[in-house]
């Protein structure tokens, strides 16, 4: 009641700012959930922003960079070298043939096995004080046996060892990368 007094109390005709302000603002506060609906159902009537299409058709245009193709291309060559690598290793066996601190020993060894079976790998390597010798890429041991047997008579009767490692393995003529499984 204080309110309506004042305003109708005031010394002028017309209402001052300070008491339109109020007014209003009551007003509003009232009817808050009317504006707001009011308020939202005015936006949402804006909001649709897809514009349908009078064509029927289901297509769907790409537009891309020429540069994509280039880029498949590369990946696609990348990918076949990295499977023929992959092809080219696989578990196996080796025979460990010596293990000697003597280096000229070593090397003759190594020089008899190049000349005696130049089909097969020799792998030496200094593991220090000591020299040794692998050899051969063989994927089971049954493959390996008669080497082993060889070259132990070659080296007088000298234990040679299976190691179980990753070997090399040549591919087939007929590898296709594209075709692994």
């Amino acid at each position: 009641m204080l309110l309506t007094t004042e305003v109708f109390n005031s010394s002028s005709s017309a209402y001052n700012n300070k008491d339109l302000e109020w007014f209003f603002a009551i007003i509003i506060h009232k009817n808050m959930k009317q504006l707001f609906i009011v308020f939202f159902l005015f936006l949402s009537a804006h909001l649709f922003a897809q514009v349908t299409d009078t064509i029927s058709e289901n297509k769907v245009v790409v537009y891309q960079d020429y540069r994509m193709d280039i880029l498949a291309r590369k990946e696609a060559d990348i990918n076949t070298t990295i499977l023929k690598a992959q092809a080219r290793i696989g578990k196996g066996y080796r025979l460990m043939i010596l293990n000697t601190n003597d280096r000229a020993y070593a090397m003759k060894i190594r020089g008899e096995l190049l000349q005696k079976y130049p089909e097969q790998k020799t792998y030496m390597w200094f593991a220090d004080p000591y020299i040794k010798i692998k050899f051969g890429n063989f994927k089971t041991e049954d493959e390996a046996n008669p080497y082993k047997k060889e070259i132990s008579k070659m080296l007088n009767g000298a234990t040679i060892y299976y190691l179980p490692e990753t070997i090399e393995v040549k591919p087939d003529k007929d590898f296709d990368p594209d075709n692994i499984q």
